[in-house]
């Protein structure tokens, strides 16, 4: 069983893990540092078991959001599948900018960048 040196919080811990899953348990540990640095940040140097316990409920609670997320999800694909609407239908809407409302977009920029020529020059 291999043994793989982490750093959470600044702090090192070796943890055992099964072979071959090296890089999940490296992935994890950086969520969690992450989340304890951030802890360290805000409130400052605290005890090892306190800032591990406070950044693995900060992940939980990330996890519960996800997690409610990806019900939603699964019950809106569940209704597309059905051929029903899905709970929230929302409207795009593309409008056409009349080709007069262009021309005059144009001819107000031609007179801004008049302005600047001028302005330029007279900086020159």
């Amino acid at each position: 069983m291999p043994e793989v040196n982490i750093s959470i919080g600044g702090r090192s811990f070796e943890v055992a893990c099964q072979s071959g899953e090296e890089q999940y348990l490296h992935a994890a540990a950086k969520m969690l540092d992450g989340e304890a640095s951030l802890l360290s940040n805000q409130i400052g140097r605290m005890p090892e078991a306190r800032m591990l316990l406070m950044a693995g409920l900060m992940l939980a609670d990330k996890t519960a959001g996800l997690e409610e997320r990806l019900e939603q999800a699964e019950q809106e694909l569940v209704a597309l599948r059905k051929g029903a609407a899905p709970a929230e239908v929302r409207e795009v809407r593309v409008e056409i900018v009349p080709p007069s409302v262009q021309e005059a977009l144009a001819n107000a920029a031609a007179k801004v960048e008049a302005l600047a020529d001028q302005l330029d020059a007279k900086r020159a």
